[in-house]
């Protein structure tokens, strides 16, 4: 679950009939969610073909954070350290209104925590123009790979540099808007330094 809040991006993937997609999506997860194990919230717009071909079927939804280049001393120890999380369950569109306008404010408040509640409401053309798609979070496995290159012994002895390049995200200084006012808000300025903003 801790990778689940760290992510910001989930992939997911849906059977179009003719070919399979794999799109980038803003989410949220409900771990208390009305769903086995918890609950996914992916959202988009209803013209969306993913999400008219997601709509009560089976999703595949990632999310994977890039924390590193295993540099070896052979080409297949090479590598990558990373994190990441596969959710597959079928997806349910989520019509009651009280759980959508909460998973709308889940999904922006885990880009920027605090932030939705300092929105005006949606209005009923937003609202229709939206689609909001759960999945429940019991069939979900988490893999991850950290630290140097695992070389063979006699490629240690033959010497040679190995190592790994850690990366990490790193948020940059707000930049406000050319027709905004007022100051960046509380909620965006500590986002933005809790992501290593300067």
């Amino acid at each position: 679950m801790a990778l689940m809040r760290d992510g910001l991006v989930a992939h997911v993937g849906v059977d179009m009939g003719s070919h399979p997609v794999v799109l980038p999506s803003a989410y949220a997860v409900d771990p208390d969610g009305p769903d086995e194990g918890g609950t996914l919230y992916l959202h988009g717009s209803v013209g969306a073909g993913w999400i008219r071909a997601g709509r009560n079927t089976t999703l595949c939804v990632t999310v994977t954070e890039l924390d590193g280049l295993v540099v070896a001393r052979s080409p297949f120890h090479h590598s990558m350290n990373y994190r990441s999380a596969v959710v597959i369950g079928t997806a349910r569109v989520v019509s009651d209104e009280a759980e959508r306008d909460h998973a709308l404010a889940l999904i922006i408040d885990h880009m920027i925590p605090g932030r939705a509640a300092t929105l005006r409401a949606s209005t009923r053309k937003e609202l229709a123009a939206t689609e909001v798609l759960a999945m429940g979070l019991v069939e979900a496995s988490m893999k991850e790979r950290q630290g140097g290159p695992g070389d063979d012994p006699e490629d240690v002895a033959a010497g040679g540099w190995a190592g790994h390049v850690p990366l990490r995200r790193i948020a940059g200084v707000p930049l406000t808007a050319h027709d905004a006012e007022g100051e960046i808000p509380v909620e965006v300025a500590d986002r933005a330094r809790a992501l290593g903003a300067g």
